[in-house]
């Protein structure tokens, strides 16, 4: 059993864990747990009610997170040629081809985001054992694979995220900073709520989140009333 520190303990006695928090009573409580000496990420882990070994039950997206990540996105644009000044108007970091694949194959790894166009693809395509396991290949399902460089980078630098389901039914993802105001951490909590919601396969049956918490990078994770996320994420809705 992992042994845990001393501060962690002591984070530890703050938290009721047995209580099913709000979103509106956990992100207060997450800004008091946060005591490193960084400013420490707010994660939101989700339990989801599917099979992912499922092909029709496998949950990914995106998400706009209306006040970003709090983190500086490098993005790299993986391109022949043509839509080079767009993505380099749009903010990226490095834009090129040949030369950045090859800078890869060799170990190169200091992004954290890759855009192509379909052109650039099959020489992209071989990069896929270095960059699938670590979440970077580009894919069409979200939406790095265009043409439409420039709206793309300027989300991802903007704060766009992805998500997907891991084989055991979880999702997790950054939603801010705990330097940000509790506001803005709630507006992109529901933010994210949401287009996990959207993302809800069709073969699903019965319940689809099953279970929420939320946590900072060093804290423990409080537990989220789910059935109060679901009315309060279809309120802001409507």
């Amino acid at each position: 059993m992992a042994k845990h520190s001393k501060r962690y303990i002591a984070l530890l006695e703050k938290v009721d864990r047995s209580k099913f928090y709000t979103p509106e009573e956990a992100i207060p409580l997450l800004k008091e747990l946060a005591t490193a000496k960084f400013p420490e990420t707010v994660e939101c882990a989700i339990k989801l009610n599917v099979d992912p070994r499922k092909a029709d039950q496998m949950v990914r997206g995106t998400c706009m997170l209306p006040y970003g990540t709090g983190k500086k996105i490098r993005v790299l644009v993986l391109t022949p040629g043509e839509n080079e000044k767009e993505a380099k108007e749009a903010g990226a970091d490095y834009v090129g081809f040949k030369e950045y694949i090859d800078k890869i194959k060799q170990g190169w790894l200091e992004f954290d985001a890759v855009v192509a166009t379909p052109d650039a693809m099959k020489e992209v395509s071989k990069l896929g054992k270095i960059l699938g396991p670590r979440g970077l290949m580009p894919s069409p399902k979200t939406g790095t694979v265009t043409k439409d460089v420039g709206r793309v980078v300027a989300e991802l630098k903007k704060g766009r995220i992805e998500f997907k389901v891991d084989r055991t039914g979880n999702i997790h993802a950054p939603i801010g900073k705990v330097t940000f105001p509790e506001e803005h951490l709630i507006e992109n909590f529901y933010a994210f709520i949401n287009e996990v919601i959207n993302a809800r396969p069709s073969g699903v049956k019965g319940n689809y989140i099953e279970k929420i918490a939320l946590s900072t990078t060093m804290s423990p994770g409080l537990k989220i009333d789910v059935n109060y996320v679901l009315e309060e994420a279809k309120r802001r809705k409507e």
